[in-house]
């Protein structure tokens, strides 16, 4: 079976634009690499959890505070790797200061081969994007939740269809 992780695709409207959230995966292999390395906050599903808990579980351990709101499923992404995410989007919250996040730590030999264990942050930085600069900056195999967060507010903005008497 494959590995399954789940997320958030977190959006803002601004005045000018769409806007996504998009965190930046800390330690070293990730240190120099910027086009395509960016992600949704987003992990592994614990077996004692359900995807979407595990979403919301990993927003908040990557950015240090809780993401609320009207969650909508987009659905499930195949990885290059073969991983499925799982993925829900969410208005942010106005309050939501990427100044200032406070990501869980992991730990991992470094520099390899060395026996030195050194901790660093899950997320080193996070960003506000335009679905434009998004597609730049995200990782390939979510690239295709920002035309599905597309396709939701597309559908929200639609008028009821008329019926005819």
């Amino acid at each position: 079976m494959s590995a399954r992780s789940a997320g958030l695709l977190v959006f803002r409207r601004t005045s000018d634009a769409l806007e996504v959230l998009l965190v930046h995966p800390g330690g070293p292999f990730w240190a120099k690499r910027d086009e395509g390395a960016w992600s949704i906050p987003k992990g592994l599903v614990d077996p004692s959890e359900s995807v979407f808990d595990a979403a919301v579980r990993e927003a908040r351990e990557e950015l240090g505070v809780d993401v609320d709101g009207e969650f909508v499923a987009l659905g499930g992404y195949r990885q290059p790797s073969g991983k499925i995410v799982t993925a829900w989007c969410v208005e942010a919250n106005p309050q939501l200061d990427l100044d200032n996040i406070k990501s869980s730590m992991f730990t991992m030999e470094w520099p390899p081969k060395s026996g030195q264990q050194r901790s660093f942050p899950e997320v080193d930085r996070a960003g506000w994007f335009s679905i434009e600069a998004a597609s730049v900056k995200m990782l390939k195999g979510q690239r295709p939740m920002l035309e599905a967060l597309q396709r939701h507010l597309d559908s929200e903005q639609s008028p009821a269809p008329q019926r005819r008497c």
